[in-house]
């Protein structure tokens, strides 16, 4: 672990907050200049559209590949439509109730495991077996144990979502230098003051990182 530690800090000390850089930082570092990206986020999406254009054109019909503005117009009818809104608002609660639930059980053990190597052995043999299982796989369990209704959709969209979020958490505990640990003990800091002061705001960016990932999950996993 203190090798892992030492790995992922800088040479001065400081923790590096780039664990997970964009592929316009990776490029960046590397040396090559980029600048304008809002241009080249307009041009990226100009070129979709023309893509998207010419293959609706290719294959004429709207049921198989309907048109951007055919698309756009039927957006537009959509979201002034009730029902629609009403089953968006439905969705939106599941994908929170989920992700509410991940949370409430991804952070806790996250923080358990990155901070307690017997814990972390412990669980990672069951975390890292559960995590590979295709979220689609827990469908029949989740209408056996939960029925149908909400249960299993808010079960499926938590089960997405634990796994960033412990993983992430972890890598957050793990990457905060001995020093800021030595330097609380030294003032007569508690284990209290050591997570609330030290851990909780030191990997913090691991940490929201990981719930931007859990929620992306909790939508892909709506049912």
């Amino acid at each position: 672990m203190d090798e892992f530690r030492d790995e992922a800090n800088e040479p001065d000390g400081k923790v590096k907050q780039d664990m997970f850089p964009s592929i316009i930082g990776r490029f960046d570092k590397a040396g090559v200049k980029v600048n304008g990206t809002k241009l080249h986020w307009l041009g990226s999406v100009a070129f979709l559209f023309v893509i998207w254009q010419a293959a609706s054109m290719y294959y004429q019909s709207n049921l198989l590949l309907p048109s951007p503005m055919v698309t756009m117009i039927a957006l537009g009818d959509a979201i002034t439509d009730q029902s629609v809104l009403l089953n968006m608002a439905i969705t939106l609660r599941r994908v929170l109730l989920g992700f509410f639930y991940a949370t409430l059980i991804g952070l806790p053990l996250g923080f358990l495991m990155g901070y307690s190597g017997t814990i972390l052995k412990i669980f990672d043999p069951l975390i890292s077996s559960m995590r590979q299982v295709p979220i689609m796989a827990w469908i029949p369990l989740a209408i056996v144990w939960l029925g149908l209704g909400d249960g299993p959709t808010i079960f499926l969209i938590a089960m997405a979502g634990i796994f960033p979020l412990v993983l992430n958490t972890i890598n957050g505990v793990q990457n905060i230098s001995p020093d800021y640990y030595n330097a609380a003990k030294s003032m007569g800091a508690g284990k209290l003051s050591i997570f609330t002061s030290v851990i909780v705001p030191s990997s913090m960016p691991d940490i929201l990182n990981g719930m931007r990932l859990a929620i992306s999950a909790g939508w892909m996993s709506v049912i």
